[in-house]
């Protein structure tokens, strides 16, 4: 037995000897036996005692940012946070919950989850944990994780204040496996059309989506708006098993490729959910690697119409290496490419700031705002097998362009949301309104159609976010305004300085500060007449539907001020543009309904 140890062991020594002596990297065993050295010197001679696993973390982490910008380390204290969210499940009570005040608010309690069993409800607070005060300036999210989380089967006892009732509610909850959906909301948006919105791809992500097929199919879905929006990517292999539920045949999906020549190619393998039917799916800026996996394909077999901005730029794929303490580094090992052979990474040769700072870069380039400035070289065209063009090179580019809505944003509106003050105003009103308003609207549908914010609430509401410390204001950069001045008094600047042996800066103050008052309130009253009030009054109805029917109804609210949703659903019922764009439901010929009369 001891042999056949040995020779395993010098066999397992010999391959990856080979390995590193064919290695095609330029001085890697030099550079290997120069990081030993360093390493065994401090070990041996350095002048005071040294943690290594800091000091080597750190090492790590700095050499990899010199790889690309998505290869990374992760310390162990943070592996398990950071693949929670696509393992799909975790332990603990099944609520989510939000600071308010230094109190645990329960928002919404998770469905089948343990804290609904025994009777925990939204609107909750949660004042105790085991007995020990759950309030304060001490409590944070991570000690709101630390303790209400935990293994499964484990019992923990919270105290609870409910309404205006002044005696604290006790309740011992057996912690369960809690779902984390990638798919919270799903509906159908019309008779015909059914909506989807996929928040990132995790390891439940393709079971959630059957699902939800079905269930709209059973209601009548033909066609389908699949929301990828601000989906920042997750497993390759979802991303796969997503696209087979859209593409018929064995067509190929994604291929990968290095200098190595090791990459793989991936095909549709089995029938699919809804490989028939008009199909549109939205993406955005934010929308990255898997999601551009999945626009890309749907766009370029001609599946269906991509709607919205450009994505994000990632086509690098990461592989996860655990390590011996059980950190992970996440090591690029292949570029993606798109069945027609487009790499939609984006280039990272002039630094991790400018690469994360290309968003930023194509706001202040207007490509946010309108197709006409994003520029694509004749290089990076491609065409689809319906004679479509498509770009590569950073990004999936929408078919139909949305521009970025920056009427509903405000500063003052981020400065309502930045204190707290939505879930502070709603929680409060909740408390004193839930009962009245389950009477009055016993379904998220009554709700929608009749709740409304009417001007006296909104009022109650501002003047409560004065109280908080919110006050209306614009945005205000002292050198645009001084530019802005300069170029528009020109002619008065010049006379003044020319005309007087000394400046008189009690008239150039006065000029100054008057053309900034000026300004300053046209610019607010602009911000007033734009949508900014309506958004806000928008979120009010959110968050108090969240309260009352839970997130994934509530997230409606948002839609129907949508530009990019309703634009889609348009477009869904004029099948002109589903011709001009070669689409033909997913079939390689055209729907014999296309010969009707068009719908526009």
């Amino acid at each position: 037995m001891k042999k056949i140890i040995i020779c395993l062991f010098c066999l397992n020594f010999l391959f990856f000897t080979s390995i590193f002596a064919q290695s095609p990297n330029k001085n890697y065993q030099q550079g290997k036996t120069k990081m030993d050295q360093v390493i065994n010197s401090i070990n041996m001679m350095y002048v005071d005692s040294v943690d290594f696993d800091p000091l080597i973390d750190k090492s790590i982490s700095t050499m990899l940012k010199e790889l690309d910008p998505h290869t990374s380390f992760i310390p162990k204290k943070d592996v398990a946070a950071m693949t929670e969210p696509l393992q799909g499940t975790f332990d603990g009570i099944g609520v989510t919950f939000q600071l308010i005040k230094d109190t645990i608010n329960v928002m919404e309690v998770i469905i089948d989850g343990p804290s609904e069993k025994v009777g925990l409800l939204a609107g909750d607070k949660i004042v105790k944990v085991d007995d020990t005060l759950a309030c304060g300036e001490k409590i944070t999210n991570d000690w709101v994780r630390k303790h209400l989380r935990g293994a499964k089967g484990s019992k923990v006892k919270v105290s609870v204040k409910r309404g205006r009732n002044p005696k604290l509610i006790d309740f011992v909850i057996t912690r369960g496996a809690i779902p984390m959906h990638s798919i919270n909301v799903h509906f159908m948006a019309d008779t015909t059309t059914g909506y989807i919105k996929l928040e990132r791809f995790a390891a439940t992500s393709t079971g959630e989506l059957i699902t939800a097929i079905r269930d709209l199919k059973k209601q009548g879905m033909k066609d389908l708006i699949l929301d990828l929006r601000g989906n920042g990517g997750g497993y390759l292999n979802v991303a796969f098993e997503i696209c087979d539920q859209f593409i018929s045949g064995k067509r190929m999906i994604v291929y990968t490729d290095n200098f190595r020549g090791t990459g793989e190619k991936f095909y549709a393998s089995q029938t699919g959910l809804f490989e028939e039917g008009k199909l549109i799916v939205l993406v955005d800026e934010n929308s990255a690697s898997a999601s551009e996996i999945t626009s890309g394909c749907i766009q370029d077999w001609d599946r269906g119409l991509v709607i919205g901005r450009r994505t994000f730029g990632k086509g690098l794929v990461q592989k996860p290496l655990r390590l011996i303490d059980q950190s992970e580094v996440r090591l690029t090992i292949s570029h993606y490419y798109t069945p027609t052979g487009r790499c939609i990474q984006k280039p990272y040769n002039d630094g991790l700031d400018s690469y994360y700072h290309d968003i930023q870069n194509r706001m202040k380039k207007g490509e946010l705002y309108t197709a006409d400035n994003i520029k694509f070289p004749d290089s990076l065209k491609y065409k689809t097998p319906h004679g479509r063009t498509v770009y590569g090179g950073g990004g999936i580019m929408p078919d139909i362009f949305i521009p970025l809505d920056t009427t509903k944003y405000s500063t003052l509106y981020n400065e309502i949301v930045r204190k707290g003050i939505f879930g502070n105003f709603v929680v409060d009103y909740l408390e004193n309104n839930r009962e009245k308003l389950k009477k009055q609207y016993p379904s998220f549908d009554s709700f929608q159609k009749n709740y409304k914010i009417s001007d006296a609430f909104y009022k109650e509401f501002m003047d409560f976010a004065k109280k908080e410390g919110v006050s209306d204001s614009a945005s205000f950069t002292f050198s645009s305004y001084a530019n802005s001045f300069i170029k528009e008094n020109q002619t008065k600047l010049d006379s003044l300085f020319k005309s007087a042996n000394q400046i008189n800066m009690q008239m150039l103050d006065t000029m100054f500060s008057h053309y900034v008052t000026k300004n300053y309130n046209e610019a607010i009253r602009l911000r007033n007449e734009a949508h900014a009030g309506e958004y806000i009054k928008d979120y009010l109805r959110f968050e108090i539907a969240r309260g009352l029917f839970g997130y994934g109804e509530a997230y409606r609210i948002f839609l129907e001020t949508d530009d990019t949703f309703q634009q889609a659903l348009s477009v869904m019922h004029n099948k002109k543009i589903f011709k001009k764009f070669k689409v033909y439901s997913g079939k390689e010929k055209k729907d014999k309904h296309d010969s009707e009369s068009d719908n526009d």
